[in-house]
């Protein structure tokens, strides 16, 4: 290993926009090299010298391990580890951490946020505000779109670990009942109940489960016409988890009573997708925005510090691969 401890960030500007305090990282290493993003063609060459690598989404895969055998860390500064070639990793001896549980607070409440923006209509009360529609009202308030409140209702999590449970603790303290869904591809649990079970029942739904292929349109056509009439969808997790048709479907129909989303099924949407037409319904979508608080994004440049200084010390923490 190379006496001098390098590191490169592939994709720097995709966690900090200048409002974090990147100390540690420069504690942890001799030298931290920062990009604001990389194509592909400049991966290899940018790895040239570095005995460690920093990416968010950047693909690391074989060909750029096996053109930088000096490499022995790779550093992802997300939790999913879909952009990095493991099996490649671990037959050359890198190895891999990833970044676990930053954003369970903020995740937490932007689930809630969005929840609560359907129930109380916040995004059309704003719009007939903007519009005037206030100003021109006969009586002092506008209750123009029906509110409801959570208190009382059903709420369903599909994936109930960290984040899934501290949005059932939130959703709780608005006095909401919560039942905890089974994921397909785990094994049963008696708290668990069958997806056919749970979505009669529950007055909104969340999701919080992995994308894999056992999770891959976990709701399409046929689960979202299980949901009660008006009840609400909200995807925090991945965009693959929803046929994002159906959805789409779902809300024009007036079967679904509103639907919000910070993910979709490809990122950024440059080439369009179903929910972005102009005619659909009690629709929110964010733009991955959910995980983004300041405080979560200080606490992966923290664990990306404390991986790299496990690794130099042989104790590596988050070891993925």
């Amino acid at each position: 290993m190379s006496s001098l401890r390098r590191v490169v960030f592939l994709d720097h500007a995709s966690l900090d926009l200048g409002d974090l305090d990147l100390s540690p990282l420069h504690e942890a290493f001799d030298e931290v090299q920062l990009h604001d993003a990389t194509e592909p063609a400049q991966v290899a060459q940018r790895l040239q010298g570095a005995v460690a690598v920093i990416s968010n989404k950047v693909q690391i895969d074989a060909e750029i391990l096996a053109a930088n055998p000096q490499l022995k860390l790779v550093l992802i500064a997300a939790t999913g580890t879909n952009n990095v070639d493991l099996a490649a990793a671990r037959a050359q001896g890198v190895t891999v951490c990833n970044c676990q549980g930053y954003g369970t607070a903020s995740v937490a409440q932007h689930t809630l946020a969005l929840l609560l923006a359907l129930t109380t209509r916040l995004c059309d009360y704003q719009r007939a505000v903007s519009e005037g529609r206030w100003a021109a009202a006969k009586q002092f308030c506008l209750l123009d779109f029906p509110i409801s409140e959570l208190s009382g209702k059903t709420l369903g999590v599909l994936g109930h670990g960290e984040l899934g449970g501290a949005v059932a603790r939130l959703a709780e303290a608005f006095g909401m009942r919560v039942l905890s869904g089974q994921i397909p591809g785990r094994p049963a649990r008696a708290e668990r109940i069958p997806l056919a079970e749970l979505l009669p029942q529950v007055d909104a739904l969340t999701l919080h489960c992995p994308l894999n292929e056992h999770t891959r349109h976990l709701l399409g056509a046929a689960e979202l016409a299980q949901l009660k009439p008006g009840a609400l969808v909200v995807n925090t997790a991945r965009g693959g988890l929803i046929d994002e048709q159906a959805l789409a479907d779902a809300l024009r129909s007036g079967h679904l009573g509103g639907a919000a989303t910070d993910v979709l099924s490809v990122e950024p949407p440059v080439d369009g997708n179903p929910l972005l037409a102009a005619d659909i319904p009690r629709l929110i979508i964010t733009p991955h925005s959910a995980w983004g608080a300041v405080e979560a994004r200080q606490r992966i440049v923290g664990q990306l510090a404390e991986n790299a200084r496990g690794f130099f010390a042989g104790q590596a923490l988050r070891v993925v691969s």
